[in-house]
């Protein structure tokens, strides 16, 4: 990968590697498909719990953008991970110039958040959160790349909406996700519509009752998880 992990970034990086156990690395190896085919093929791991990346990045939550960047380009998954994790703390806390330079950082490199933990953690706290008062042109054009990573991101970044109440464009980018075909992006969606029918039931079952017939059945499955038991058997079964 591009850019040379320098100073601080390599201190970093340095703990996590030491913080690295090898039966979580087999572990995350598979759990992750980092296997040939998988949809995170040629992945490397430190072994690194999550907890332990979290902890690391709070002792390095000033680091500078570009080391940041440089360690987001890094080939080690929980490398990345953490790099996110202190770009989400400089979002949080910096001033509308920090912001503005965290989501440039963040959107010029979405090629680097390339697993699902990756996209879960940063999506709707970096650009969620600056889209929120912003045109959100960007998330469609994202759901419409046919790229796995940046169409999750679209619909994951839509959680921000969801958190003020704000459901339109989450149920509008899920409406453009429903053909597709893989489980990461069903799995998605349908926890993006459950968000909403936390907040607003009627709203959840008003999108659903004309598409769950011809959603992925995982995408539903996750969509309907905390309904009524009586109320979510009805839509497995069709009889809504």
């Amino acid at each position: 990968m591009g850019l040379k992990v320098r100073g601080r970034g390599l201190a970093l990086r340095r703990e996590l590697e030491a913080l690295g156990r090898p039966e979580k690395r087999e572990h995350s190896v598979g759990f992750f498909q980092a296997h040939p085919g998988g949809y995170g093929e040629g992945d490397e791991f430190f072994g690194v719990v999550v907890p332990d990346s979290r902890r690391v990045a709070r002792g390095f939550r000033d680091l500078p953008l570009a080391e940041v960047e440089a360690l987001l380009h890094d080939p080690v998954h929980e490398v990345r991970l953490c790099a996110l994790f202190v770009l989400v703390h400089r979002y949080q806390r910096g001033d509308e110039a920090v912001r503005a330079a965290c989501v440039e950082l963040y959107t010029n490199n979405l090629e680097f958040v390339n697993g699902w933990d990756l996209v879960d953690s940063s999506a709707h706290l970096i650009l969620g959160e600056w889209l929120r008062t912003r045109d959100r042109k960007v998330l469609y054009d994202l759901a419409a790349s046919g790229h796995l990573w940046r169409q999750r991101v679209a619909i994951i970044a839509t959680l921000a909406f969801i958190r003020q109440n704000d459901f339109d464009d989450t149920l509008a980018i899920a409406d453009r996700l429903l053909g597709h075909p893989h489980d990461l992006i069903h799995k998605a969606v349908g926890w993006m519509v459950r968000e909403v029918g936390k907040r607003d039931l009627a709203t959840m079952e008003s999108f659903l009752k004309s598409r769950y017939g011809s959603m992925p059945r995982t995408m539903l499955r996750y969509a309907i998880e905390k309904l009524p038991e009586p109320r979510r058997r009805a839509y497995i079964e069709g009889r809504v």
